[in-house]
């Protein structure tokens, strides 16, 4: 039944994903996030003044915009008088955001709010080392050149010893500067990376090497289905690059429509070299994007004359392990499922964010069974099946990319967008969160 507080989603829009280091590498976290936020407020014609709160998630919280979400409202002409912050929970920041959204909405303390995540993975730094900061520390502190020559002669002897440690690739030499988004990507609780938690995975659930690389062919094959149908273009808007905006970005840097199982059965192993089956092709890349979604109450969006995409049902976050952190969705699907009063039989269409192809087809595996239910989740019986034709029928992250800050509205307003073309009424948007959480967020179509 119909509520008043209701927490509808309006419209999305998010910009091109592209991987770091290409197109977009130079184009800052605030700005692809203020792309996507005035495109959305533009479409919506949406009167910035009626905005109770702007909330977007990051990851990389980059120094010069520490409070990213308050940089990027006011850069997209949301007034001084409205409130910004920004939520940070790894992979699923941005699915935050909204989950923080639905709550201010569905309480009655608010009724208007933009939510989204935006992140530039290719301008996560490098770090100095802690000698080069030490001297750095002294030098700014210098008082003449009496002092500072000493430093700075410390700091050439450094660098020397930096190029040593770089040339031997000993990154425990204490002047190998420290690579911010692998240090981001490995977990401090028990050591390892995410793709060595993609392995455990692997191998405890008897994923092959080829059906990972399946996987990934098939997320390569529907992404590109997917642009040449212009389905993309539907949930996003170009961005115009700096200096001179001639040149422009419209489509997604990552789907390859060539991709074939031989030139991913090429591809060694990244992660476990000796007996592992990760590799770059069967695991998302590093990215940059942003996506924006406008949320309401029922009675805001009535009383302004809008038509909403889905409403939010439920979600859920859960934690497990840090070490098989890929299963999160098979732990907070349940916990969203229960509070929407629905079975997995209820989905008719699922987002499941593809971190590597291990884990998603971990997931599938987990949630279709009794033993993990009962073990693990505490249930009698399984959670249920989800079948391939509704998974990820636009392809998923191992094509489109993985902003980690981003990914979480993205599949939530690619799952609104997708239900609405298909009739579906509900959806399950769901992925996995760096440090062992899961997240998931239940829509129905409001059409």
């Amino acid at each position: 039944m119909k509520s008043p507080r209701d927490v509808v989603l309006v419209e999305g829009v998010r910009t091109p994903f592209a991987k770091s280091g290409t197109k977009l590498k130079k184009v800052h976290a605030a700005q692809l996030g203020q792309v996507a936020l005035k495109q959305l407020i533009a479409q919506t014609n949406l009167d910035v003044n009626s905005v109770d709160e702007v909330i977007i998630g990051n990851t990389g919280n980059p120094p010069d915009a520490v409070n990213i979400s308050r940089v990027v409202a006011l850069n997209a002409g949301i007034p001084l008088k409205t409130s910004a912050y920004t939520v940070h929970r790894n992979c699923a920041s941005a699915m935050e955001s909204i989950s923080n959204g639905f709550e201010k909405i569905k309480s009655g303390t608010m009724d208007v709010i933009l939510a989204g995540g935006t992140e530039s993975m290719s301008q996560i730094p490098t770090l100095a080392p802690q000698k080069f900061q030490e001297i750095y520390e002294k030098l700014f502190a210098a008082k003449g050149p009496g002092q500072a020559l000493p430093l700075l002669w410390k700091l050439f002897k450094a660098d020397v010893n930096q190029i040593k440690a770089l040339l031997q690739g000993n990154m425990k030499d204490p002047y190998f500067p420290q690579i911010g988004v692998m240090l981001g990507l490995t977990d401090p609780f028990v050591g390892i990376n995410m793709g060595q938690t993609a392995e455990i995975l692997a191998k405890e659930w008897g994923l092959s090497r080829e059906m990972q690389d399946k996987f990934a062919l098939r997320s390569h094959q529907l992404a590109s289905k997917a642009m040449k149908e212009g389905r993309m273009k539907e949930e996003s808007t170009p961005v115009y690059l700096a200096p001179e905006y001639k040149e422009v970005i419209s489509e997604d840097i990552g789907p390859r429509e060539t991709q074939t199982m031989e030139a991913l059965a090429k591809l060694k192993p990244f992660f476990d070299k000796a007996t592992g089956s990760i590799t770059a092709g069967n695991s998302c890349p590093i990215t940059d994007g942003a996506a924006m979604v406008l949320l309401m109450s029922r009675e805001k969006a009535d009383q302004l004359g809008y038509k909403p995409l889905a409403t939010i049902r439920s979600y859920g976050f859960a934690g497990l392990e840090p070490e098989r952190m890929g299963l999160g969705p098979a732990y907070s699907t349940p916990l969203a499922l229960k509070r929407a009063g629905l079975s997995l039989k209820d989905i008719g269409l699922v987002e499941l964010n593809e971190a590597f192809a291990a884990q998603v087809m971990s997931c599938q595996r987990a949630l279709d069974s009794d033993k993990f239910a009962q073990e693990k989740l505490g249930l009698s019986a399984k959670v249920g099946e989800i079948r391939d034709e509704i998974l990820n029928v636009n392809g998923g992250a191992i094509a489109l990319g993985h902003p980690v800050g981003a990914t979480g509205t993205r599949i939530v307003l690619t799952l609104a967008k997708e239900m609405k073309r298909r009739g579906v009424q509900h959806g399950l948007a769901t992925l996995c969160i760096g440090g062992g959480q899961g997240g998931s967020m239940i829509l129905e179509n409001e059409n």
